[in-house]
């Protein structure tokens, strides 16, 4: 029978092995086999179905990890695992490519969108978008639906849009701010929000809301998604999945969700 100090030494020396497979890279045929791809919330139905068409095309599929484009490029350059960044704008794959953390040559302009006016499909408002338009009045004391206006694209383009047209000032305290577009999609849809600014897809995406109105192009920066492989990309069909997302089979499934596809065929 084992004495206690005895028992204790291999439980350690146990438990120090196991940390150390645990801390230890996995091989790179485990490591690099599937490919990991942060995009912007509002691609996840456009890339659920894509990804779906990848994988009866190759066999492959892709891991896939949807959030504001903020947060993800944070985390990549906080070191997050991920081959393939796809951003609602411009700015945060900038941001990555300015510290060398996409492959610059990769980086791509895939998409373009448009913002919209939504309420909750059994909602009777009518509103119509332009200059001074009376947003506040017609919230009343209710809260407007926004993802993050600092750092989520899709609320800057609609924080952008309501202050070319004068009318930010008097809804700012009025605004409900979401960690991200589908969030904030997600209050309009539960009536939680009389009124929210999403992205057209977003609406498109749900039968719970409907389109009040949509925002003139010259209001805000053009909504343009771009893709790349981060600097760190380890798998070995991360390339591949990038490539497929320019293929006549990603653009239909891009623009069936009702995104302008910006690549050439």
């Amino acid at each position: 029978m084992l004495n206690r100090r005895r028992f204790t030494t291999r439980m350690v020396a146990l438990a120090a092995g196991l940390a150390a497979m645990l801390a230890a890279p996995l091989p790179a045929a485990l490591a690099q086999d599937t490919v990991t791809v942060f995009a912007a919330a509002s691609l996840k139905n456009a890339l659920d179905n894509i990804n779906a068409a990848w994988k009866a095309d190759s066999g492959k599929e892709a891991t896939i990890s949807y959030a504001g484009s903020s947060a993800l490029a944070k985390q990549i350059e906080e070191g997050a695992p991920a081959d393939v960044f796809i951003s609602a704008d411009l700015a945060w794959m900038d941001y990555l490519s300015e510290k060398n953390l996409t492959q610059k040559d990769t980086e791509v302009q895939l998409l373009g969108n448009r913002i919209v006016l939504v309420a909750p499909a059994d909602s009777t408002t009518e509103i119509e978008i332009a200059p001074g338009f009376d947003l506040a009045g017609t919230l009343g004391d209710e809260r407007l639906a926004m993802a993050n206006t600092d750092s989520v694209p899709a609320g800057k383009y609609g924080k952008a849009a309501l202050e070319k047209l004068g009318v930010w000032d008097a809804v700012a305290p009025r605004v409900a701010q979401a960690e991200n577009v589908r969030a904030a999609l997600a209050l309009v849809a539960a009536g939680e929000a009389p009124l929210g600014i999403v992205y057209q897809t977003d609406a498109a995406a749900d039968p719970a809301v409907r389109i009040v109105g949509t925002f003139p192009q010259d209001t805000h920066d053009p909504i343009i998604y771009p893709a790349a492989l981060t600097a760190e990309a380890k798998a070995t069909d991360a390339a591949a999945f990038l490539d497929y997302l320019k293929t006549d089979t990603a653009r239909g499934l891009f623009e069936e969700q009702g995104f302008t596809v910006l690549t050439a065929n």
